[in-house]
């Protein structure tokens, strides 16, 4: 553990942090009339860990718990009172960890799991459960570490458990005492989730035991009520998924509903206050995703819906004090997140906030909301500002500044995101983002990276902070992200669009992106590069194959190189039910398919690419295992086009070491300058 010194260094900042709040800048143009908007923005600056990483208002709203950078630059566990009488407390901090995720069980008492900033991607792995009292004293060992080999095991809490570590936190129920609910994860013999068991665990005597659900087999979603009453169960074997729902009182589980997967008519999405079951449908013409009340009735969700954002699935939560008590509101997700309240007090503050800090997305949590003494905890962002927290008490009107999450960002300095809605070559509608360097001047074209979002089932972007945009800004180049079909989160009809398109109609729509950012005066037609990340590596090297007239270089790391492998490949842990019940549908089937998947695979069609290429990869990855990387690389060399090429040892599926983040920062940058200059 650090000692009190290296716990002192950060209490300091936070003290000088709340002590003034900073102005809000305010700039018609975008940037700032100084000398420092000229000189480039260490790369650090957006890759090294927030200065504050979390930050978790306690139940009776008095006390703050945040993990923040500590001097020796790891995460670190603090309590500030809010009230001022105690000031900033140092509860936890180690020297060879980094303190993750971090929740109230009630005033008195946190827990916290672990994470290792200090490791590549390839080399942690499970977080494991601790508890600790407000003041740092009567440290528990709930859930043990799960360490690779590689990983320092000197801390004393290697030792102290009570669960091993195939156990993780599930739920913390509202006034329970000092009980949380964690879950047991059991595995088949090819290490495949089979079932996740639910505990009821106290986290100050140690003390464990089985919450007696009767559950159906092969469950692996749970959904609890306030006490932590398991209400809905979630099974997912052989293609199937099957919904459970336990009425209050009742120990006996009764099937909703047996779809087969990618067909699933409804989803659960949450329980409220009055045990009311909330869930997700598709409704309209594009089957975008609405929020319903399921009506035990008639057995379907009720025909209305509660909420429904046009042109975008809804993606959101209900909003309330406490996990399953009263309604508040529900923030939800479009092109920004917002907060649509009931509660009209809140309505108010939401105004008097937003006021505040204008121009931004003001998120509100609030403790002892209807009593005259509530405290708000306001998380404030941007797409420049990358996060400011703050602290409002209605009954007096004040705002009390807690800190920035990157205290180096200037937002002025900063390119500013938007979405647009554009017409791929069939006539689909495609989302794209646009982020335009600060101070740079609209209608005049720039060279551009196509930035191609992983997944690809997934929705890619949203209108937030982010350090591979906003460094690519800070270097002057315009960023054109395209949500192409088989994204998520702009309706079924959206999503099922992409499936088996690989290389094909999703790569249409990457370069019509750029045609179009071209076309309105955007983008310099002759200076564009692709770049992207696993899936989004993938449609780097195939627009590079497909539309070398659009792109000067490209730039893939972590890359699926060939979709074959992808059932194949050594070491992958890619489960076997997504290999037999999932890829097929969405992908292509690796025995019907072959003649697609090869004539849609980068590495087959190696000696097409002329461009410059940029491949980097982790040898520790096991979801894009390296014979992806290393088949592509020798394939371009015997091609005549060697890429520039780089491995780094203890990275996975991503960059998890600073230091690679800097590296790979330093080559993207130098590979970018030669060819888009």
């Amino acid at each position: 553990m650090l000692n009190a010194m290296q716990l002192a260094g950060w209490a300091a900042l936070v003290v000088a942090l709340s002590a003034s709040a900073p102005a809000i800048a305010q700039s018609s143009t975008g940037t700032v009339a100084d000398k420092t908007n000229f000189q480039p923005i260490p790369a650090a600056a957006f890759y090294r860990r927030p200065d504050i990483n979390r930050v978790v208002l306690s139940p009776s709203g008095r006390w703050l718990a945040l993990t923040v950078a500590g001097s020796n630059d790891r995460n670190l566990l603090v309590t500030l009172d809010l009230h001022g009488s105690g000031g900033l407390q140092a509860v936890a901090g180690f020297s060879d960890r980094d303190i993750n995720g971090v929740h109230w069980v009630n005033d008195e008492r946190l827990v916290f799991d672990f994470a290792d900033h200090a490791a590549g991607s390839g080399e942690w792995r499970g977080p494991g459960l601790f508890s600790v009292a407000r003041d740092g004293k009567d440290m528990k060992g709930l859930v043990r570490l799960e360490l690779s080999a590689s990983v320092s095991r000197s801390s004393r809490l290697d030792d102290m458990y009570v669960l091993p570590y195939n156990h993780s936190l599930l739920h913390v129920p509202v006034a329970s005492g000092n009980e949380v609910v964690v879950g047991e994860w059991k595995f088949d013999s090819q290490s495949t989730l089979e079932a996740v068991l639910p505990r009821r665990l106290d986290v100050v005597s140690g003390r464990s035991r089985p919450i007696a659900t009767n559950a159906p087999a092969f469950v692996r979603s749970w959904w609890f009520d306030a006490a932590g009453e398991p209400r809905v169960a979630t099974s997912d074997r052989n293609g199937r998924a099957r919904i459970y729902w336990r009425a209050p009182g009742q120990d006996a589980w009764r099937e909703l509903a047996d779809f087969e997967m990618f067909k699933e008519a409804w989803w659960p999405h949450s329980l409220d206050s009055q045990g009311q079951l909330w869930v997700t449908s598709n409704a309209g013409p594009a089957g975008e995703a609405v929020l319903k009340r399921y009506d035990f009735a008639s057995g379907q969700p009720h025909p209305d819906p509660i909420v429904s954002t046009p042109g975008f699935d809804f993606a959101g939560r209900l909003v309330s004090e406490t996990t399953g008590g009263r309604t508040l509101g529900v923030r939800l997700e479009t092109d920004a997140e917002d907060t649509v309240w009931f509660d009209e007090r809140l309505r108010k503050v939401q105004k008097t906030v937003d006021k505040k800090l204008s121009g931004r997305i003001n998120r509100l949590i609030c403790a002892r909301c209807d009593h005259d003494d509530m405290t708000v905890l306001v998380t404030s962002f941007s797409d420049r500002e990358p996060g400011e927290y703050w602290v409002y008490r209605p009954a007096t009107e004040k705002f009390h500044f807690v800190g920035k999450r990157r205290k180096d960002i200037v937002a002025t300095r900063m390119g500013r995101t938007e979405f647009q809605r554009i017409k791929a070559r069939d006539g689909r509608d495609l989302p794209v983002w646009i982020t335009r360097p600060a101070g740079s001047v609209a209608g005049t074209p720039l060279p551009t990276v196509v930035l191609v979002h992983g997944g690809p089932w997934v929705r890619g972007r949203y209108w937030r902070w982010d350090d591979d945009v906003q460094f690519l800004t800070s270097r002057g180049y315009l960023v054109v992200e395209p949500e192409f079909r088989g994204s998520t989160g702009y309706g079924e009809v959206h999503f099922r669009a992409g499936w088996r398109q690989w290389g094909q109609a999703m790569q249409d729509d990457v370069a019509d992106a750029l045609v179009w950012a071209i076309k309105v005066g955007h983008t310099d037609a002759k200076r564009a590069c692709i770049a992207g990340a696993s899936y989004g590596g993938y449609a780097a090297l195939m627009g590079l194959v497909m539309h070398p007239e659009l792109y000067r270089c490209g730039v893939a790391w972590v890359a699926v190189t060939d979709p074959m492998l992808m059932f194949t490949a050594r070491r992958s842990d890619v489960p076997e039910q997504v290999k037999r019940h999932g890829l097929p549908t969405l992908l292509g089937h690796p025995e019907r398919d072959a003649a697609m998947l090869s004539a849609n695979s980068p590495l087959a069609q190696a000696g097409r690419i002329k461009a410059p290429v940029l491949l980097a990869m982790g040898e520790a990855d096991q979801r894009v295992p390296l014979e992806h990387g290393v088949r592509m690389r020798d394939a371009l060399k015997a091609a005549g086009n060697a890429p520039e090429w780089v491995l780094y040892p203890l990275e996975g599926h991503g960059w998890g070491l600073f230091e690679t983040r800097l590296d790979f920062a330093a080559r993207m940058e130098r590979f970018l300058a030669v060819h888009l200059r």
